[in-house]
C-alpha cells in the first residue's frame, strides 16, 4: 500500500466507490434530513392503476449507509417534505430536535418539493440575504430562509457537528424552469457552506452520473428509486464524504471529541 494513493490531487469525488463506508465511518451518529429520497419511498400502483407511495425507511439510503458504516443513522425525513414544513411543523411534532438525538454529522437532501412550490408560485426561492447568521428566527420566509433555519437549528443542538448539503442530480425529464432552479439550489448550498463552519457540499449535480433513461431503467421503480437505487445512493454518499475527509484531513482530526467537553489544543 502507498499512503499517497489516498490523497491523489487529481481525484474527483466519486472516482472510487467505497464498500465499507470509508472514512464516513468516523461519524457514529448521522441525521438524514430530507424528503422521499431520504425515506426510501417506493412507488406502487393499486388495482385501478392509481399510484401509491410508501416510505420504506429500512430501504432508505440512510439505512443502507448505517449498515455499511456500522453507525446509527436517523431518518429525519418523510415523502413530500419541504424545508418550510420541516421548520414550521414537522421537526417539532416528531421530536427530531430533541438533544438526545444529536449527531456528529447531518446530511441535508431537501429541495425537490420546495422547487415545485416555487414553480407554482406559492413560495419564493429567495437568496442568501434572507439568512440571519445569528438567529434563524429572523430568516425570511423563503426556501433559502427555511433551508438555512434547519442547518442553524441542528448546529445549535450540536455546535461542533458537521453538515453535508446535497445537490440535485442531473435528471432526464426536467423542464427548463426546474433545471434552472436546481442549478440555483446548487449555488445556494455552496454559499451556505461558505457561510457556516464545518459545512460541505455533496455535489451530485456535478459528479453523480446523469439520471437518464438508462439509469432509471436500472435504479428506478416508477418515479422513485428501487432498492438498488437507494443502495447506489448510499454508496455515493459514503464515497463523497470519504473523499471530503481524505482531502480535508485536518478538519476532521477531532471528530472523536464531538459532543464532549474535550479537545486537543495543540492544533495539529
Amino acid at each position: 500500500m502507498r499512503i499517497d494513493d489516498l490523497f491523489c490531487e487529481t481525484e474527483q469525488p466519486l472516482d472510487r466507490l467505497v464498500e465499507d463506508g470509508g472514512f464516513a465511518t468516523i461519524f457514529r451518529h448521522i441525521g438524514c434530513i430530507g424528503d422521499s429520497l431520504s425515506s426510501g419511498e417506493f412507488e406502487g400502483t393499486d388495482e385501478a392503476g392509481g399510484k401509491t407511495y410508501h416510505d420504506m425507511y429500512e430501504h432508505s439510503w440512510g439505512q443502507y449507509l448505517a449498515r455499511m458504516c456500522g453507525s446509527v443513522v436517523y431518518n429525519f425525513s418523510r415523502g413530500g417534505m419541504t424545508a418550510k414544513e420541516y421548520v414550521e411543523q414537522f421537526a417539532k411534532e416528531k421530536g427530531y430536535l430533541d438533544p438526545t438525538l444529536a449527531c456528529e454529522a447531518y446530511i441535508v437532501a431537501l429541495g425537490v418539493n420546495d422547487v415545485s412550490h416555487v414553480i407554482d408560485g406559492t413560495l419564493a426561492f429567495g437568496d442568501i440575504g434572507d439568512v440571519d447568521p445569528s438567529s434563524p428566527e429572523n430568516n425570511k420566509s423563503t426556501f433559502v430562509g427555511y433551508y438555512a433555519s434547519i442547518l442553524q437549528q441542528y448546529r445549535h443542538i450540536r455546535p461542533d457537528s458537521f453538515l453535508f448539503l446535497m445537490t440535485m442530480p442531473r435528471e432526464s425529464g426536467c423542464d427548463t424552469a426546474r433545471r434552472s432552479l436546481y442549478d440555483r439550489h446548487r449555488e445556494m448550498v455552496f454559499k451556505l457552506a461558505a457561510m457556516l463552519p464545518r459545512t460541505y457540499v455533496i455535489d451530485l449535480r456535478t459528479y453523480a452520473p446523469p439520471y437518464d433513461d438508462e439509469f432509471k431503467s436500472k435504479f428506478y421503480l416508477g418515479g422513485h428509486m428501487n432498492p438498488m437505487g437507494y443502495v447506489l445512493t448510499a454508496k455515493m454518499t459514503a464515497s463523497y464524504i470519504d473523499y471530503i475527509v481524505r482531502h480535508n484531513m485536518n478538519d476532521f482530526k477531532q471528530v472523536g471529541f464531538i459532543g464532549t467537553p474535550f479537545k486537543n489544543t495543540e492544533g495539529k
